[in-house]
């Protein structure tokens, strides 16, 4: 049995996992490529570019499932149940573990017809249920780039609300475009998400 779970629910959305034997990486890079709509404004603060080619969908896809089936980490694909998208690829989420330190690592990105419906603070809570109830972690971390707004609004208001609080900023702690950045990073205990439950 996975470490992982292959699918799960949370109130509005369905994760699946990011894997070559369950998911078709052309969908993938029919959002993610060069030229997609909005791709600029969805990249402009992640740590990955626009696809160039179908083969860079395809490795990524391989590269996700390898990580499942190595207990090492879990990025979903997010679907909405419901409504006129229902189905539709939303956006990527991902879990990363450091076991040693009894760490997750938290990311997002959602297509711009997602933004601004709370799917971020929905996984957030469906991700740390999954990191402290299932995999007995310790620490969840989640980080952004200073000058994303968006996502700061976001992960202010579910940290908040899940009892974590801001670290403070970690110099050089992202790579955008090839160059370092800073990040602004946030963490939420065990103790903490139980006092909030």
């Amino acid at each position: 049995m996975p470490l992982f779970p292959a699918e799960m629910e949370s109130e509005r959305l369905r994760y699946e996992r990011l894997h070559p034997d369950d998911f078709d990486p052309l969908e993938l890079y029919e959002h993610a490529r060069a030229g997609a709509p909005a791709i600029d404004e969805i990249t402009e603060y992640v740590t990955w570019d626009p696809y160039e080619s179908p083969k860079e969908a395809f490795d990524w896809v391989s590269t996700c499932g390898e990580a499942f089936d190595d207990d090492e980490e879990a990025t979903y694909a997010i679907r909405p149940k419901d409504g006129d998208r229902a189905g539709e690829l939303a956006g990527l989420a991902g879990l990363h573990t450091r076991w040693d330190r009894k760490l997750a690592i938290l990311g997002i990105w959602l297509r711009k017809p997602f933004w601004g419906r709370g799917y971020s603070g929905e996984r957030a809570g469906r991700l740390l249920e999954l990191a402290f109830e299932r995999l007995d972690l310790e620490v969840v971390a989640i980080s952004h780039d200073p000058e994303n707004e968006r996502s700061r609004r976001a992960i202010e208001r579910y940290v908040d609300r899940f009892g974590g609080h801001k670290e403070g900023v970690v110099r050089n702690g992202l790579v955008i475009g090839g160059e370092p950045r800073d990040s602004v990073r946030y963490s939420i205990t065990r103790e903490e998400w139980d006092e909030r439950r």
